[in-house]
């Protein structure tokens, strides 16, 4: 069991040592890029990493307040879903009706990895293994898909 100290400090360590290892990856524009708080242009619009002792997850997260709004944005991403899996290389799950962990409606697009855990170093090669190509993938999908949203803006 760890402690919150611990567990604060593992998280941070591994998302600073993911985050040094993607730094000289450039975007799919040719950009530097901060992989780890990926900035979509949109509002409302999220790539998701997320990893915690049991399983890891990455996510195009939809979190707009207005069930209608955020409708609207996954309709479009059902349009682009031909597109999204072949970038990807596989097929993601579809989920749009979500919570998120403070009770928060959202649609989420999204793979999961498990078992693995977070806190055990040992993992960090699966979990990089595992985050790497899929946002590199997302990237490259939205440096074509993002001109499809904005009339959505």
């Amino acid at each position: 069991m760890y402690s919150k100290a611990e567990i604060t400090q593992l998280r941070q360590a591994f998302w600073t040592t993911f985050g040094q290892y993607m730094a000289p990856v450039p975007s799919a524009e040719g950009d530097t890029t901060n992989w780890i708080n990926y900035k979509t242009g949109l509002k409302n619009v999220y790539f998701r990493m997320q990893a915690d002792k049991v399983r890891a997850s990455i996510a195009i997260e939809l979190t707009h307040p207005d069930a209608g709004i955020r409708e609207l944005f996954w309709e479009q991403f059902l349009e682009l879903r031909t597109l999204l899996h072949e970038t990807l290389g596989e097929e993601w799950t579809w989920d749009a009706q979500a919570t998120d962990a403070n009770g928060e409606e959202l649609s989420r697009i999204y793979t999961d990895l498990a078992p693995v855990n977070l806190f055990s170093r040992d993992d960090w090669p699966r979990l990089i293994s595992f985050f790497k190509p899929r946002i590199v993938a997302l990237d490259a999908f939205w440096a074509d898909a993002q001109w499809s949203f904005e009339a959505l803006k």
